[in-house]
């Protein structure tokens, strides 16, 4: 056998011996129903090392079998019952790749036993050395030597492809069990977020449960102190207790003495109880009493008034203003009444000297006296007060359901703006009728509230100026606006007259019936005259509709107060030339004159009872037609001047006054429903 041939088995002899231990190699895979708690990483990396060695066991089969003539492998033997193990890499990772070592530690390979053929003789031995090689020359022995490791390679070869299938179907065991165990160790890697959420949502409450931990305890102190604070209180009330149970003590004494004077009072506020009841009869009866006298008072104060006369006329003589002429002592006389000088003057008397009966001898000429009589005389120096004193009564019997009409008349310049409405300024020492009316029927209207009377009251101011309707009270672009104003009846069938387009204020103090006499003055029609600087140029009409109620009895009066102002009457004098504004003062007084003179003629008519009385001849007596018939009370106000420059004007007012105050109306009626 050639040299080459030799090397050829040696180096196939080496290789097998060296593939002997791996095949021997027990499987180190985990048994089956191991529970391994790694990933599949860690399983991969714990078979690594095994696929790696299978991997160089093949290579190294190929090269030897592709590559004959390489360099022979010498194989070192091991003493006997030794075996070398395939070196594992160490890892340090789960529990599973250490089973797997383990497993594969404790599977332990058998001794190599070379085959030998029958009949040969076994290489001999030299102390535990190799066996001697056969000699070259030997071909037949070695040949015989190759063919039983032939077949002892071929034996391996079979147990390690059975041992090949039975690593790979327990590889494909743990690949199953690796993912099973992947998920198993997804679903703890989701258990194990979950965890740590919770543990961070648990670490979040820990911090609140420590911050409410050192606000509780901050609570704690503080109601230790409050504690502390309620003890010694409590201390201070055991006290107090100890106090309050001794006045208790006593109070139970003066309680039982006051039971025992309880009993005794019992009896008496039986018999206050029975006596209130008789008082409350008794009250009963005494409110009937009440409102009999009232009505008693009612009807003979009615009846005094009407025994005064339902048409009444006072005189008023103005004082002598500074820069006027002082009138001769005898010009103006006041006789005194009946009673002497203790009585009310009712008289007055005025001398006038007539020029025209002068005798040729120079005498002077003789002084004609003229007497009148009214109802009540007022010399210059009577105040208001005096005067209001007299239409007190009169006004009280507007609230009794009586209308009453009150005028005040005279020429230009005698006072009776002044007497109706009072002096500029707001002095109250000043005023006139019309604020002294409204305060006094405010303040008997209280009064009869508690008798349980209510009233109302509603105020119009209206100015007739050239016959035509002003409203007084009108503001803003309404203002000046006279003509819209007309004199029409409240509705069909009804006596109570209204003026269209006019304001009907409801009044319930004072300061209100002011704040209308102030807005009255400036929007009333005043003119300069030869008598007066600043002339009233209409008849201005204050209305104060009153209407009062009794709920408990079903009463209802009501009745108009009209306190008229009447514009100044002047005679005219035919010979005068007129200028453009003379016309125009003319046509005023012309219109004046006519007003004046158709109230003189109602007033008679009203007085002979005539069929036809000519309210309509004139606005003036149109719009007061319910105050100037025999239900109504009239009084009449007559103003002269002191000056003698003004006598005959001064006889013709009292001339007329003297007609008026001879006229008798019937009986008047009250306007109840």
């Amino acid at each position: 056998m050639e040299p080459q041939q030799r090397s050829a088995l040696l180096e196939v002899r080496g290789n097998i011996e060296l593939k002997r231990p791996l095949v021997k190699a027990p499987s180190r895979l985990p048994l089956p129903g191991t529970r391994c708690k790694r990933g599949p990483d860690q399983m991969e990396d714990a078979l690594e090392p095994e696929k790696k060695r299978t991997r160089g066991l093949d290579t190294v089969t190929k090269l030897a079998t592709s590559h004959p003539r390489a360099p022979a492998l010498t194989a070192r033997s091991q003493p006997q019952g030794q075996t070398t193990a395939p070196k594992v890499p160490k890892k340090t990772g789960p529990r599973c790749s250490t089973a797997l070592v383990t497993v594969l530690k404790n599977q332990k390979p058998g001794p190599a036993i070379p085959a030998q053929k029958p009949g040969a003789a076994a290489p001999p031995m030299l102390g535990g050395k190799k066996p001697t090689k056969r000699p070259a020359w030997d071909l037949k022995g070695q040949l015989c030597d190759l063919n039983a490791e032939l077949k002892c390679c071929r034996e391996r070869t079979q147990t390690l492809n059975q041992e090949n299938q039975q690593l790979q179907d327990q590889l494909k065991e743990a690949q199953q069990q690796a993912r099973a165990l992947g998920a198993e160790c997804r679903t703890l890697e989701g258990e194990l977020a979950k965890v740590q959420a919770q543990a961070e949502q648990g670490q979040q409450e820990l911090g609140n449960l420590r911050a409410r931990v050192l606000e509780l305890e901050e609570q704690l102190g503080t109601q230790e102190s409050l504690v502390q604070e309620l003890q010694k209180e409590q201390l201070g009330l055991q006290e107090e207790r100890r106090g309050l149970a001794a006045q208790l003590e006593e109070q139970e004494r003066s309680l039982q003495a006051s039971e025992a004077a309880l009993s005794g009072s019992r009896a008496e506020v039986a018999s206050l109880r029975q006596e209130a009841t008789t008082q409350a009869a008794l009250l009963a009866e005494q409110g009937e009493r009440l409102h009999g006298l009232e009505m008693e008072r009612r009807r003979l104060h009615n009846q005094l008034q009407e025994l005064k006369g339902n048409i009444r006329v006072f005189c008023r003589v103005r004082p002598v203003l500074p820069g006027e002429p002082t009138p001769s002592p005898g010009f103006l006389l006041f006789p005194s009444g009946p009673g002497g000088p203790s009585d009310p003057p009712a008289r007055l008397s005025i001398s006038r000297s007539d020029e025209r009966r002068g005798t040729l001898s120079g005498a002077p000429a003789p002084t004609t006296r003229h007497d009148f009589s009214f109802d009540r005389v007022f010399p210059p120096g009577s105040g208001q007060d005096k005067v209001f004193e007299e239409i007190a009564m009169l006004v009280q019997s507007a609230l009794d359901g009586y209308p009453v009409c009150i005028f005040a008349y005279g020429q230009t310049g005698s006072g009776k703006t002044f007497t109706m409405e009072g002096g500029p300024g707001g002095d109250p020492q000043v005023e006139g009728l019309i604020p002294r009316a409204l305060r006094h029927l405010f303040s008997v209207a209280q009064e009869l509230g508690g008798q349980g009377w209510t009233y109302s009251f509603v105020a119009s101011y209206v100015e007739i100026y050239n016959e035509t309707v002003r409203d007084l009270l009108a503001t803003g672009t309404r203002k000046g606006q006279g003509g819209e104003c007309e004199i029409r009846r409240a509705g069909p069938g009804s006596e109570e007259l209204t003026v269209t387009n006019a304001r009907y204020v409801p009044v319930s103090c004072e300061k209100e019936v002011e704040a209308l006499l102030h807005l009255a003055r400036q929007n009333r029609a005043v003119a300069r005259t030869s008598q007066n600087e600043r002339s009233s140029r209409s008849h201005s009409v204050f209305q104060l509709q009153i209407c009062g109620e009794h709920a408990g009895r079903g009463l209802q009066c009501g009745a108009p107060l009209s306190l008229v102002d009447l514009a100044g009457s002047e005679r005219l004098d035919p010979g005068l030339a007129l200028g453009p504004g003379e016309r125009e003062r003319l046509r005023e007084t012309q219109a004046i004159n006519s007003s004046l003179s158709t109230l003189g003629l109602v007033i008679m008519a009203l007085s002979n009872k005539e069929s036809h009385v000519p309210y309509r001849n004139s606005k003036l007596t149109y719009l007061l037609q319910n105050s100037l018939g025999g239900s109504a009370k009239m009084l009449m106000f007559v103003n002269i001047s002191p000056l003698e420059e003004n006598v005959s004007e001064s006889l013709n007012s009292l001339r007329f006054a003297s007609k008026v105050n001879q006229c008798v109306i019937g009986t008047a009626q009250a306007n109840r429903k």
